[in-house]
């Protein structure tokens, strides 16, 4: 008979250990943009802030560590020259790309 496991016996998911490299920041970012939400974008940088460490992150984007928790906690709504910062400091840029063709071709 199989063992019956708790739930609050499992470990917690913790995203920022999932990410080993820039290629792993990029895609979990580009899936938070794809979603829309401003609030999660800043908590997904947030997240990868912390997988980095967030001291050398706040350093490189020339701001406070306290400073950096707050405007990347959650449903916080962080400038975008804040996002612009922390983006550089993590070695991930955000890039504009069209969501259809040329405009009047037709979808």
């Amino acid at each position: 008979m199989l063992e019956k496991i708790k739930v609050a016996d499992l470990p917690e998911f913790d995203m920022a250990e999932q990410l080993r490299d820039e290629e792993d920041i990029a895609a979990y970012l580009t899936l938070v943009i794809e979603e829309g939400d401003a609030a999660e974008l800043a908590h997904a940088l947030g997240v990868v802030a912390r997988a980095r460490g967030m001291t050398a992150v706040a350093e490189s984007a020339g701001m406070g560590r306290e400073a950096l928790y707050k405007a990347l906690r959650p449903g916080a709504s962080p400038r975008f020259d804040t996002i612009a910062r922390v983006c550089k400091a993590l070695g991930v840029r955000l890039v504009a790309l069209p969501t259809q063709g040329p405009a009047g071709s037709g979808p």
